[in-house]
């Protein structure tokens, strides 16, 4: 007998399993394995053939309540009868465990309308983990490692799953690299083009109209860091979006922000630091500050963790590569400077005398 979980993290059980878990029984009573649903997880214990079968009969029923919000008895027996006639009409395939090669991750973040969000690489796994076995996660690492969007992923999961009452997202509106001078418009207009990357993120993983319903109602608040001040955040999820970008005292004025039941995020690249040459960044001193701290936890990424187009991984290497060799001489400058060679010290000593 073998086991498996799901993870419904985030997901309406009601709406899934149905009123008094009607689809649940329906299933139970279809198949021989054990069907048990525990906290965020339905745990199936039985044959390979069965389990392959509840996996994927569970999978569709997913996607069905992300596109009309519940799951009825009639959906559960037409996709169990799908399920079953393609199961005997061809030889099942071997399970990812059986293949060769690294087995993928099994972690689910979110259901969406698009599909499942979930862990794409080893530090990414290491970094939904760390989430939910500490209250603040400092996570850091190149563009394109996915640390924004998995961020808001799991944050739109403990809201679905009502571990909190909103989410609040914040960023320090900073220039990158170019003045963008006077921007037209009201206060909103013009601190939407700093907070974009956010609501691009949410709109991959909620319907429009309810992410226009959160947006109104301050479910979901997107705000500049700056508004953060004076602020206690009870019963929310909170990210700090680009904090490679806050100041010393902005970084401790938004983790103090922090109240009951609440959690945080923190991302940042810090070789992409836009701050004035004198300010110091928040985020690369903090990991000198909480060093220790335990329920804060910090996950480095790396060009591995890349998620985006192929040639982004190849870019930071290069970049890192270029970056080496230029301060390679200025090192080997520094350090003939500091070394004092023997005429050097015969002359000091001389001269002491």
């Amino acid at each position: 007998m073998s086991e498996r979980r799901i993870s419904i993290r985030g997901i309406d059980h009601m709406g899934l399993l149905g009123l008094q878990d009607v689809n649940l029984r329906h299933l139970q009573e279809t198949f021989d394995a054990t069907i048990v649903v525990r906290g965020g997880e339905i745990i199936l214990k039985g044959s390979e053939e069965e389990l392959d079968a509840l996996e994927r009969i569970f999978s569709e029923l997913i996607f069905i309540l992300n596109r009309s919000e519940r799951v009825t008895p009639a959906d559960v027996q037409t996709v169990t009868q799908v399920v079953l006639a393609e199961a005997k009409a061809k030889p099942a395939e071997p399970r990812p465990a059986e293949r060769p090669g690294k087995e993928p991750s099994r972690s689910v973040v979110l259901y969406t309308k698009s599909g499942i969000i979930r862990p794409k690489s080893a530090g990414q796994e290491r970094y939904y983990r760390a989430t939910l076995e500490n209250d603040i996660v400092f996570v850091i690492g190149p563009a394109g490692t996915g640390k924004t969007y998995l961020a808001v992923a799991i944050a739109v999961a403990a809201l679905r799953e009502r571990l909190v009452d909103r989410i609040v997202l914040t960023r320090p509106a900073v220039e990158a690299g170019e003045s963008l001078g006077f921007l037209p418009g009201d206060l909103r207009e013009k601190i939407d083009p700093y907070l974009r990357p956010l609501y691009d993120a949410l709109q991959d993983m909620l319907p429009a109209d309810k992410l226009r319903k959160f947006t109104e109602t301050n479910v979901i608040e997107i705000v500049p860091l700056a508004y953060m001040r004076g602020r206690t955040l009870n019963n929310a999820y909170v990210i700090l979006d680009e904090a490679q970008n806050t100041t010393a005292l902005q970084m401790k004025m938004f983790l103090t922000r922090l109240g009951i039941n609440s959690k945080a995020i923190i991302t940042g690249d810090i070789t992409q630091v836009d701050l004035p040459s004198q300010s110091q960044s928040g985020l690369i001193q903090i990991r000198d500050v909480l060093k220790g701290i335990e329920g804060i936890e910090f996950v480095y990424l790396t060009e591995r963790d890349v998620v985006r187009h192929r040639l982004v991984r190849d870019i930071i290497l290069a970049y890192d590569a270029y970056d080496a060799a230029r301060l390679e001489p200025t090192k080997a400058r520094s350090e003939a400077t500091e070394t004092p060679t023997e005429t050097t010290r015969e002359q000091t000593v001389e001269s002491t005398r």
